[in-house]
């Protein structure tokens, strides 16, 4: 399987891209990574880069890494999916609201109203 995994920094896409890479090292999926500037979370993409990389040396597994450059991630991780035939678009968030409603980022809600291909919430 073809996966596309957005990281931008936040607690739970560390989540997520700890549970795709032990999945797609489990599995043999190919795994792209596309670092993202997160508006909603205080680091820097060198930061999130440096995560990555210790992930993916920790589990000795190799994946793609890009950059996602631009106004709008959720649009890139969209567009970049469908032009290049990923068969999955993971991506971690939803916490929970104080009334136990999941709450959505903005990059999440929209690659979930907008995507084509499926997409994978890691919470």
């Amino acid at each position: 399987m073809k996966v596309l995994l957005g990281v931008g920094g936040s607690q739970l896409s560390y989540h997520a891209l700890d549970e795709t890479v032990e999945r797609a090292k489990a599995v043999g999926d190919d795994l792209t990574i596309a670092i993202f500037d997160n508006e909603e979370v205080d680091t820097d993409a060198s930061a999130i880069e440096q995560r990555v990389e210790e992930t993916l040396a920790d589990a000795a597994f190799e994946a793609e890494i890009r950059h996602v450059e631009g106004d709008s991630p959720g649009s890139w991780l969209v567009h970049t999916a469908e032009r290049e035939e990923f068969d999955r678009i993971v991506l971690g968030g939803g916490e929970r609201s104080t009334l136990g409603k999941i709450q959505l980022g903005s990059i999440v809600e929209f690659v979930l109203l907008n995507a084509q291909t499926p997409v994978t919430l890691v919470r």
